[in-house]
């Protein structure tokens, strides 16, 4: 999908702690090498996002994210199977692998594997195939939707925008869950009904 050229330039961009664009199923993304604490501070800046406001970690598999996270509870594990990949972000208890300056020092961490086979081969461009993401917006303004909405948003502040090879954005965001006292809590109600 990605000519040597572009995943280069994507490479070098996230190794230089830089931030790169890209499409999900739900809406575009910002992203960053999660141990970058730079990058982090840069999306937090692109978007003039409150401090307290922590990031999610996505990959392609979910495999890739459990290092970041503790043990996770079975009924978690059970929405997990059904609904990754998918729009479902899921709130964990961290590891010591997730810096806290990806989760705004909090003891958890939202996962989530986009079901877009786009965003599936840039994982596979990054290293550890881990991206620490938010939206591609400014805070309290609509996520981009489309190439051009994330150019006209953030072109001029990012490093690097992956095309979306046609691949078009849902625009409804993800689900979030929690597991507190071993009961599903719903943080935001999202495109999944849980």
């Amino acid at each position: 999908m990605f000519s040597k050229e572009e995943k280069k330039k994507i490479l070098s961009v996230l190794e230089k702690d830089g931030v790169i664009a890209f499409v999900t199923d739900t809406v575009w993304g910002l992203g960053c090498l999660p141990e970058s604490e730079k990058a982090v501070k840069k999306i937090y800046e692109i978007k003039h996002r409150e401090a307290a406001k922590p990031l999610i970690l996505m990959s392609n598999e979910v495999y890739n994210l459990f290092p970041f996270v503790k043990p996770i509870p079975m009924s978690a594990q059970r929405l997990m199977k059904q609904h990754f990949p998918g729009a479902l972000t899921v709130v964990l208890d961290k590891t010591p692998k997730t810096p806290d300056f990806v989760t705004s020092g909090m003891k958890t961490v939202g996962i989530r594997v986009p079901d877009c086979p786009v965003f599936a081969e840039l994982c596979k461009i990054v290293p550890g195939h881990v991206l620490a993401t938010t939206s591609a917006n400014i805070s309290h303004e609509p996520p981009a939707l489309t190439y051009q909405e994330a150019v006209d948003c953030v072109g001029s502040k990012v490093g690097y925008i992956v095309k979306d090879y046609g691949y078009n954005a849902r625009g409804i965001a993800s689900t979030v869950i929690g597991i507190v006292d071993g009961e599903i809590k719903i943080y935001r109600q999202g495109v999944i009904e849980i």
